[in-house]
């Protein structure tokens, strides 16, 4: 087996691990599991490592198992929180299964037949069927509360300011250890990886697989990958907007893209080693090419475009750099005429809007009027004359004189009109 280990500690992607991990995925395919908790009917960019994870361990030829908590996420990771979660109702948990599903098949392939094909599980469907008393006599009795307190998760909760941990959350990471055990069963699934706050439920699971084994030789191994955050310490996958997405109707793949895009230097040359699947010694000359010409955002464009790629599709990647172009280039009337409603709301975030009447237009109106007293844009009848004859008005992004008059074939997915002065100043009329 080509080694695994050393790819993901080049690219920063270990954090913790068992003694005789690297040995055992060395020996033969390994199969391993990652679990991921039905918060959302969705996953964002925090998931992505994770779910990368699960591609490298495949590309690898080991076999990745994606596990969907429909039964952890009635109760809840307490897991780096400070607080106790609300609990979700079951068809709310239901749907957010489905829709993390549905995500996590858009990166691997369930349906191969290959030796090491990914599996997608549900812990609930083995935990439906478990009673109280069997499940306290089986695992509970397995082990001690004082191995359970001393885990950090719970630590730091019961020395909080909060109020403490219920005896639902604190039987989380005996729920996760079983998974870890049924895995373990049916699958022979030796390895569990997750995020670094993961560490003690992980190592928790490989002590039940040991101690509910009769087999005394039973192994298990554990590992994490660091938790990923900004180079000012900042958290990680959040914009002003709140979480970046992996689903196109809840991000936008223009801010998807421009998320990436935006990153500072220092986070590019770490990012682009985490979330994209560039060989080392491509990422190394684009570090630094990037180093010899920083204004060019060398790093930053192929980090943008190589996730956005993998999450969504390069024909959405290309629709995401048509519509950065149309802000930042040299775009036409027609590139703005292909963006739909919502990317072009987007792009022109932030942009003054005013709206006019569609009965309006209908015999056509004049762009002096346009550029005053329908918009505000400009002040005066005065300045918008000296502006159009200073050739510094455009509608559409094409260049206007004082007899242009706007008509209704002139919208934007008939609905919009954007006009701009100079290079930098924008104003959005919509047609009502």
């Amino acid at each position: 087996m080509k080694n695994i280990i050393a790819e993901l500690q080049w690219r920063g992607l270990v954090h913790d691990m068992m003694p005789g991990t690297e040995e055992q995925l060395l020996k033969e395919m390994t199969v391993t599991y990652i679990g991921f908790d039905p918060t959302s009917d969705s996953l964002h960019i925090g998931s992505l490592v994770p779910i990368i994870l699960l591609v490298h361990l495949e590309q690898f030829g080991h076999k990745p198992i994606a596990l969907v908590g429909g039964a952890t996420g009635m109760i809840g990771d307490p897991s780096g929180k400070s607080d106790e979660r609300n609990l979700l109702d079951e068809a709310t948990l239901n749907y957010n299964v489905a829709g993390i599903k549905r995500v996590l098949s858009r990166f691997l392939d369930f349906d191969s037949i290959k030796i090491n094909a990914p599996l997608l599980v549900n812990n609930y469907d083995w935990m439906k069927t478990f009673t109280f008393i069997d499940f306290a006599r089986e695992v509970g009795k397995r082990i001690t509360v004082n191995y359970m307190m001393a885990k950090d998760s719970v630590k730091k909760r019961l020395s909080g300011d909060g109020e403490g941990m219920s005896f639902t959350e604190f039987t989380y990471q005996l729920i996760q250890g079983y998974d870890f055990y049924h895995l373990h069963k049916h699958y022979n699934c030796l390895l569990q990886m997750g995020g670094s706050d993961q560490w003690g439920n992980i190592t928790t699971g490989t002590e039940l697989v040991r101690r509910m084994n009769p087999n005394e030789e039973a192994k298990a191994f554990a590992m994490t990958c660091p938790l990923i955050t900004k180079a000012d310490g900042s958290k990680f996958g959040k914009s002003e907007g709140g979480n970046v997405w992996l689903n196109s109707d809840k991000t936008s793949v223009y801010k998807f893209y421009q998320f990436w895009l935006n990153t500072t230097d220092v986070d590019a040359e770490k990012y682009i080693r985490i979330f994209t699947f560039f060989e080392k010694k491509i990422i190394e000359n684009l570090i630094e090419e990037h180093k010899a010409a920083p204004h060019l955002r060398i790093l930053q464009r192929q980090l943008a475009e190589a996730v956005t790629t993998f999450v969504h599709s390069k024909a959405d990647l290309d629709k995401a750099i048509q519509a950065s172009a149309i802000l930042f280039g040299n775009a036409t009337s027609d590139d703005l005429k292909q963006l739909d409603e919502t990317t072009f709301l987007e792009v022109f975030e932030g942009v003054p809007q005013a709206a006019i009447a569609r009965h309006d237009l209908e015999l056509g109106m004049d762009i002096v009027s346009i550029l005053n007293q329908k918009s505000g844009f400009l002040k005066s009848n005065g300045e918008a004359r000296r502006a159009l004859t200073e050739n510094s008005i455009a509608v559409n992004k094409e260049k206007v004189t004082e007899q242009f008059v706007l008509m209704p074939k002139d919208l934007i997915n008939n609905q919009f009109v954007l006009l701009q002065r100079g290079k930098k100043s924008y104003f959005v009329l919509r047609v009502v």
